[in-house]
């Protein structure tokens, strides 16, 4: 029993609609792909300026600059191969001018040799 009367119990407010904030749902299929298009692409942003394409799982700037990070990206990556193809060939030629060295010197030793078995085969007759 309460001591001052009646204890506060208000009513129970009805439960409301839930209302989409989009009206979009109340129009019919040709304008709404007049609305919003076929093709949708790759979702694209504005922060401070730039403009921003999502592509492949990554962001991309698309202004800036002529080359877009992407490119810029395969750039750093061709560059690299390219490197690696170069420190090969490096290589390579530093094995030849070795093989070529080696060869060279055996030659000259065989044709030492072929000189001195004429000088001591005409020291005998």
């Amino acid at each position: 029993m309460p001591l001052f009367g009646n204890t506060f119990s208000p009513k129970k407010a009805p439960p409301r609609k839930s209302a989409s904030l989009s009206s979009l749902h109340t129009l019919d299929r040709s304008t709404r792909e007049l609305e919003l298009g076929l093709e949708y692409g790759p979702p694209t942003m504005n922060i401070a300026g730039q403009s921003w394409k999502f592509e492949d799982g990554q962001w991309i700037t698309e202004s800036g600059g002529n080359v877009s990070n992407r490119e810029l990206q395969q750039l750093k990556k061709r560059n690299g191969q390219l490197e690696e193809e170069n420190n090969l060939l490096k290589l390579k030629i530093e094995i030849l001018l070795d093989m070529l060295t080696e060869t060279t010197v055996e030659n000259h030793l065989m044709e030492k040799e072929v000189e001195d078995m004429k000088t001591q085969h005409l020291r005998k007759k």
